[in-house]
């Protein structure tokens, strides 16, 4: 009796483990990265100070000229500035990036 209880036990195990490992296997090819990128995202929108190029998420790309706490104000075009929440930023560049390829142009 002892001898057919373990084989069942053990024939349970076998059949959850591919389940197991397909989890597994999600986590680290799904799961993990996105939340990496979402704490990466956050951390540069934190970090928006005036200055900064910023690409919205409609695509308009402008300048941060005021920097609240949820809000941030984006000139984008010569004297129009617009009031955006920081959650639609989707991308912070780099300054030195934006103005070497003003450069070559």
């Amino acid at each position: 009796m002892g001898a057919q209880a373990d084989g069942g036990i053990m024939a349970v195990i076998v059949q959850f483990l591919p389940i197991v490992a397909i989890f597994i296997l999600f986590y680290f090819l799904l799961i993990r990265p996105q939340q990496k990128r979402a704490k990466e995202h956050q951390a540069a929108i934190s970090a928006v100070k005036r200055g900064d190029t910023v690409v919205l998420g409609s695509g308009m790309i402008g300048k941060v000229t005021r920097v609240e706490e949820a809000e941030v104000n984006v000139e984008i075009a010569p004297s129009v500035n617009v009031r955006v929440v920081k959650a639609m930023i989707a991308e912070v560049r780099n300054r030195t990036a934006i103005a070497a390829n003003d450069s070559k142009a």
